[in-house]
């Protein structure tokens, strides 16, 4: 594949500038991720509250989000994700992981959470720029793969914002007239998106958590290092995921989300004060930033999903 920079004089300006763009078009691909999962998400959210007499007002909500908004969010998200580094961004990746699987071990049999879906929305996009970071680390053609990458899930995420435009200004019509494909397809398999995005969060998280282990541990140079960093992180983690256990329930309400949050990057930016640099700092503050924007963004989202998992809990 031709990389645009390898007949390109060695000049350190020069890599500097394919440095930001590798960061740049990186965090573009994590910000259309996060826009493909909101989408679908919105999609599924949009179907149940029109199929419940109670969430009207919801359905109605979601369906007058702006799209000038969502593209905003995108840009924003695609700024932070690349100014943070991928120590942090790695951090944040393994937290989160942590953080899901006490989450789903603490659910009932049987019941899923759609409010771990839509908190997941930073981490992520910082998962993706991870993976990408340590898939395309030393490839020849790197800035080439990523361009492609980006231009693929622009393409996704495209699609995507399309279905749920079309989902919340025609799907209660057309399910009734049965004649558009589109929204016959999601009369009869919209119940199944959760279950698409849990395998395709899967797959992602496993790839992300592997590269942020390797990107942490590349920056140490020997295993004593390695050991004082982990070990403080460790408890530090194991830690917050204790404190956060009730903040985690499906039916904790909106307040108690931008606590977590905060609970997790204050953690995070107390752990770095101690093992950290000063850069770490820095990105830790930016992250609370993408963490909050999504979660701003989100607040139909939060409270539809929130009303979804209870109304689950309590038919299980």
């Amino acid at each position: 594949m031709f990389s645009l920079g390898s007949w390109l004089p060695a000049w350190p300006g020069l890599a500097w500038g394919w440095a930001l763009l590798d960061a740049l078009l990186q965090g573009l691909v994590g910000a259309c991720a996060v826009s493909v999962l909101c989408s679908l998400l919105k999609v599924y959210l949009y179907i149940q509250c029109l199929n419940d007499p109670a969430r009207q007002e919801l359905k109605a909500a979601i369906g007058a989000q702006r799209r000038a908004l969502e593209l905003l969010q995108v840009l924003v998200l695609t700024g932070v994700l690349a100014l943070v580094g991928s120590r942090v961004a790695a951090l944040v990746v393994l937290e989160f992981s942590l953080r899901a699987v006490s989450a789903l071990l603490s659910l009932s049999k049987g019941t899923h959470s759609s409010q771990l879906l839509l908190l997941c929305q930073y981490s992520l996009g910082c998962g993706v720029s991870c993976g990408l970071s340590f898939l395309l680390e030393g490839a020849p053609h790197g800035t080439s793969n990523l361009a492609l990458a980006a231009g693929l899930a622009g393409l996704l995420a495209v699609h995507a914002r399309r279905l749920a435009l079309h989902t919340c200004s025609l799907y209660e019509l057309h399910s009734q007239q049965c004649y558009c494909g589109v929204c016959m397809l999601l009369l009869t398999a919209g119940h199944r998106i959760p279950r698409l995005l849990r395998k395709a969060l899967v797959i992602t998280f496993t790839v992300a958590d592997l590269a942020a282990v390797s990107l942490i541990n590349r920056d140490f140079l020997s295993t004593a290092e390695a050991v004082r960093f982990w070990t403080p992180l460790t408890i530090c983690y194991t830690l917050l995921v204790i404190y956060m256990q009730e903040e985690q329930r499906p039916s904790a309400g909106g307040q108690a989300v931008y606590q977590t949050v905060l609970v997790r990057m204050g953690g995070l930016f107390i752990l770095l004060l101690t093992v950290g640099r000063w850069t770490d700092i820095l990105h830790v503050l930016l992250s609370l930033l993408g963490e909050l924007w999504c979660l701003l963004r989100a607040g139909v989202l939060l409270e539809a999903c929130r009303r979804q998992d209870f109304t689950q809990q309590g038919s299980s």
